[in-house]
């Protein structure tokens, strides 16, 4: 770049050996067709396990709902896309179960078994994920 005729570099490197740059000489990675956030998230969000506040553990064992990995593994899916759509609180349908997830510190904050379900009204929710 050149200000009152002179070349200004950034990390010693003159900026004019840039402004002939062709974008085809930057290199891409094949994303499939994802989104920086999809990508993000994946990287990111599997690492991290699911969190259960104590409330949820009161009520899971209450209502007799078992925490298997399988279950985690599809609180986690429901969690990476309620977060790549911006969902702050989110009610998380899985089989027979209900759960209402903090999505940004990832903790189920109560659980519903399938007896609950009906009638229900859930509250302070933006979103809702069915698996």
């Amino acid at each position: 770049m050149v200000i009152d005729g002179k070349i200004i570099r950034s990390n010693n490197i003159p900026i004019d050996k840039f402004k002939n740059t062709n974008k085809n000489d930057v290199v891409k990675k094949d994303t499939d067709g994802k989104s920086f956030n999809d990508i993000l998230n994946s990287k990111i969000g599997n690492n991290q396990e699911i969190k259960i506040s104590k409330h949820a553990e009161i009520r899971m064992n209450e209502r007799n709902i078992k925490l298997t990995d399988e279950l985690k593994d599809k609180i986690n899916k429901s969690i990476d896309k309620a977060d790549g759509k911006g969902v702050k609180d989110s009610l998380v349908l899985v089989d027979d179960k209900a759960f209402i997830v903090n999505i940004k510190n990832r903790t189920v904050v109560t659980a519903f078994s399938s007896n609950e379900l009906k009638e229900s009204v859930f509250t302070n929710i933006d979103g809702a994920v069915i698996n």
